[in-house]
């Protein structure tokens, strides 16, 4: 099956390149990057020199599939032509994560495109939309915070653990804001420092609130509060919500039934641990798993959970690879399997 990667030379991009090198299913045919056009992509990324391909401006060649590592706007003016002949589309970038035109205009303050894809569009979070996106031709892969508070919370808004009042907190390391140079990401600024961001209100908050909300059809008063860290990779996600008074998982065995119930939820998902103790974002670095630690705070009858996913890996590409592994039939952990690096 041949591949095109559109935007080859952003974080998101090489990554994509790395982990489809070992892919026995697949071909990079064609990869753009236009600051770098003409260059062979070995001279531009010396670590991916055994794939001998030349970057070009434009996608060429006849291709089954295409991942765009564009940002938000320029991807989805990019990928509906390539929709139009009939390719699949694999789309990293929010475009169509959104199902309001609405929500996504005011959060990402550009206009949309071409809405009607947002209703035929799959959120592409294996691990909630399986079967859709095995059925997909376009999938919106999720964002990186996203993706670890989604599955950190699923299993207790699903099953009506928790009051609708949430508190995310999620850390990041200094990768997930991309190549581009400013001066939040300087070495300087970030080193030996630890910054809170978005204050206001992280433009992922309506994908976590769609997503979740939509397990139980809760309204969701969901607080999210993103902090850069002076890492390369990696997220980690705290997540708190008080039990409901009547629950089950109150009390001294509550910790245990509900580390249960999150072992049984996932107990068919190969990217998502659960982890007898919490887990720490080194334990996820260049692979594609989950990890996920549910407990209960005694004193308080609140649920705590905490997950940490490597955001350039089940965070961007590696799942853009795992929905792209469902779309067209290969087994789901293909050339995914890598460990992590520790320490």
């Amino acid at each position: 099956m041949k591949v095109g990667i559109i935007n080859v030379t952003g974080y998101a991009g090489s990554e994509l390149v790395r982990i489809l090198y070992g892919h026995p299913e697949v071909e990079i045919a064609s990869i753009t990057g236009r600051s770098s056009a003409g260059q062979k992509l070995g001279d531009v990324f010396p670590h991916l020199s055994a794939i001998d391909l030349t970057i070009t401006p434009e996608l060429d060649g006849s291709l089954d599939l295409v991942f765009s590592a564009l940002p938000h706007k320029a991807s989805a003016a990019a990928v509906i032509p390539v929709l139009e002949q009939g390719v699949k589309v694999v789309d990293i970038s929010a475009d169509f994560r959104l199902k309001r035109v609405v929500e996504y205009e005011q959060w990402y303050e550009v206009n949309h495109p071409d809405p009607s894809y947002l209703e035929e569009a799959v959120y592409g979070l294996a691990e909630l939309h399986r079967d859709e996106v095995k059925a997909a031709r376009l999938v919106a892969n999720p964002g990186c915070y996203p993706s670890s508070a989604i599955l950190a919370l699923a299993p207790a808004v699903k099953h009506s653990l928790i009051e609708p009042d949430i508190i995310i907190d999620s850390k990041s390391g200094v990768s997930g804001a991309g190549r581009g140079v400013s001066l939040t990401t300087h070495f300087s600024e970030v080193n030996e420092n630890t910054m809170a961001y978005s204050v206001e209100g992280h433009r992922h908050l309506p994908e976590i609130t769609q997503e979740l909300a939509g397990l139980n059809g809760d309204d969701l008063a969901i607080t999210f509060l993103t902090h850069l860290v002076p890492m390369t990779r990696g997220i980690l996600s705290s997540c708190y919500a008080r039990l409901r008074p009547d629950s089950y998982y109150n009390g001294p065995e509550g910790r245990q039934r509900v580390w249960d119930l999150y072992q049984d939820f996932y107990a068919d998902h190969p990217f998502v641990v659960v982890t007898p103790k919490a887990p720490q974002t080194k334990q996820t670095l260049g692979n594609n798993l989950c990890l996920i630690y549910p407990t209960v705070d005694l004193r308080t009858g609140r649920l705590i959970v905490i997950s940490c996913l490597d955001n350039l890996v089940k965070g961007a590409a590696g799942q853009a690879v795992q929905n792209m592994n469902l779309m067209c039939g290969f087994p789901e952990d293909t050339s995914l399997q890598a460990l992590a690096l520790y320490p």
